[in-house]
């Protein structure tokens, strides 16, 4: 089962449990986090506890929408979105990479959209989120 590093809701997540969660990768999520707010300075960030069978998350929205979610795990964690439409067919005809494409191409389709997560374990895929903020800001 893939569940949050932080599954005791008790605990919310503070930035030293991230740091020590994640290790080197915590660069990457504080710069996705900042670009987020860089591009939408309204962004709100909340720590969310959906469940047990979840653990926390975290995720930078608007007034009505998440715009990304950060999915923290054990010296990794994942970006995920919801796409309807419209932002997955402009993802899919953009420059990504060919991995995601494929990960967003075989999401399953929901009534709120599409929904997937990208494995971040490098932070070489740090550029394709972004471009997947900016395209989930423009629909």
């Amino acid at each position: 089962m893939d569940t949050s590093i932080f599954p005791d809701k008790n605990y919310k997540p503070d930035s030293q449990m991230l740091g020590e969660a994640l290790g080197d990768l915590m660069v990457v999520w504080e710069q996705l986090s900042s670009y987020v707010k860089q591009v939408y300075p309204a962004a709100i960030e909340e720590w969310n506890f959906p469940g047990a069978k979840y653990g926390w998350s975290f995720r930078l929205k608007d007034k009505k929408r998440a715009i990304l979610y950060l999915l923290p795990r054990d010296k990794f964690f994942m970006a995920a979105f919801v796409f309807g439409e419209k932002a997955t067919t402009e993802a899919l005809e953009s420059n990504i990479s060919p991995g995601i494409k494929n990960i967003i191409s075989s999401a399953m389709v929901y009534a709120e959209g599409r929904g997937f997560r990208i494995e971040i374990r490098t932070g070489e895929e740090t550029e394709d989120i972004k471009k997947l903020v900016d395209i989930k800001l423009s629909h």
